[in-house]
């Protein structure tokens, strides 16, 4: 069994606990993910808490997988059109979230603080790969918007991160990856709240 259907089968029953026994002081649990890694041969798993006492703030962790497609990877014109595959292999992001109202729909700000690590392949070297990590801090600002009137929502958002290699090489031969420092970013989340 892969390890997405893996991570999915033991997180879900989990969840579904926390729901259960949050629920009793009004503290609100969501799980959800983002479709956009599934169709880039990745996964998303988010879990996120809403304090009952903080009405207006959502904290949560999540882990993530893709491999960036050619758009992602010529963003930086000094490795557009070089051969590169890049594969966000495993990131695990916590994120913290203030709402405008205390209903925690509709605008948000927030932020996030991700360990990624990467690998990377070059067509002019089959076979030839390199591993590096990088530390993230990105703000971004989103909608959270609950089209059913239940505990569905769909969350867009965006944001700049701030990525700082902090471990391995970008480099394969005399090919370096260009790591760049800021990474835009945007994605839409779907999730349920208990």
């Amino acid at each position: 069994m892969s390890f997405t259907a893996n991570l999915i089968r033991t997180a879900l029953p989990v969840m579904f606990l926390l729901g259960s026994l949050f629920a009793q002081d009004k503290t609100q649990v969501s799980l959800e993910t983002d479709p956009a890694t599934f169709a880039f041969n990745g996964y998303a798993l988010h879990a996120r808490v809403a304090p009952a006492d903080w009405p207006r703030i959502r904290l949560g962790a999540g882990v993530y997988s893709m491999k960036f497609p050619a758009l992602f990877v010529n963003i930086n014109p000094d490795n557009a059109d070089k051969g590169w595959e890049v594969q966000l292999k495993t990131g695990i992001g916590f994120f913290s979230e203030y709402f405008f109202n205390a209903e925690r729909s509709a605008w948000l700000v927030g932020g996030q603080l991700a360990w990624q690590n990467y690998i990377l392949k070059n067509d002019a070297r089959p076979g030839a790969r390199a591993d590096y990590s990088i530390v993230l801090l990105m703000p971004y600002v989103g909608y959270r918007w609950f089209p059913l009137k239940n505990g569905f929502y769909v969350q867009p958002w965006a944001g700049l991160g701030y990525a700082k290699k902090v471990r391995g090489s970008s480099r394969i031969d005399n090919r370096a990856y260009e790591v760049s420092p800021l990474l835009p970013f945007i994605t839409v989340h779907l999730g349920y709240r208990f």
